[in-house]
């Protein structure tokens, strides 16, 4: 089994080598993730300049890894349209895992979702994993292996890919895992945009971000918000399953 790994919190982000970990227990993992971090860049792709490539000294034993100065997209993009052999091309994508849940209206926005949905481009495979910040890795740490084997083994038709949110709690407080969920009709956090005039006259637009506390039963946030692992399935509905 080939998997390639990619995020957008950028290849030096400690989630992306948590997740080559769990990777390298069930195949054989190369690394291709942005030089710098890219979130919220969505399914953004480079056009207009050349990208740079480079080896990266990945702390992970037996991993090879390069960082692109480019998105999420454009490091599985161009995998399949050059970089890599065919023999080196991989059987699943892993993206993430991405600081920060990727539920609700954020899994639009979200790069490392953009990077999934990409790879399903050519009919491969891939999960997205986001832990929600500000909090406990506790579960994550103890369930990211299980929930990478597990999922690496159920097939989803070629349009679709999983997507897997941890809770920031504890162990004691972690209620289980949920599946099937589906995404929330709200972003995670509360955003408001306020305008500050300056001296100039023009304003300078200030983004303004609370938390929620709650969603609708049976979402993702719900879950997230509740102590639950949250499993669903993102499709792509420009693509026939």
């Amino acid at each position: 089994m080939r998997i390639l790994v990619t995020n957008d919190d950028g290849i030096c982000a400690h989630g992306i080598v948590r997740l080559a970990e769990a990777a390298k227990k069930l195949g054989e993992v190369t690394v291709i993730a942005p030089e710098h971090e890219c979130s919220a860049m969505s399914h953004h792709i480079t056009l207009r300049r050349n990208m740079i490539m480079k080896r990266h000294d990945f702390p992970v034993e037996g991993v090879k890894a390069f960082c692109l100065d480019g998105t999420p997209a454009d490091c599985i993009r161009a995998s399949f349209l050059g970089l890599l052999k065919e023999e080196e091309k991989p059987d699943i994508v892993f993206a993430g895992i991405n600081n920060g849940a990727n539920c609700g209206f954020d899994i639009l926005y979200s790069a490392t979702v953009g990077a999934a949905m990409e790879a399903v481009l050519y009919h491969i495979p891939a999960i997205c994993f986001s832990q929600k910040s500000d909090g406990p890795e506790e579960v994550l740490e103890q369930y990211i292996d299980r929930i990478a084997a597990e999922l690496i083994k159920k097939r989803l038709p070629a349009n679709q890919v999983y997507n897997v949110n941890f809770p920031a709690c504890t162990l004691q407080e972690f209620k289980g895992i949920l599946y099937d969920r589906t995404p929330a009709q709200k972003a995670f956090f509360d955003d408001n945009y306020k305008p500050v005039k300056r001296e100039d006259g023009s304003f300078e637009v200030v983004l303004e971000a609370g938390p929620v506390y709650d969603a609708e039963e049976g979402s993702d946030i719900k879950a997230v918000l509740d102590g639950y692992i949250s499993i669903g399935i993102l499709e792509n509905k420009i693509l026939s399953a």
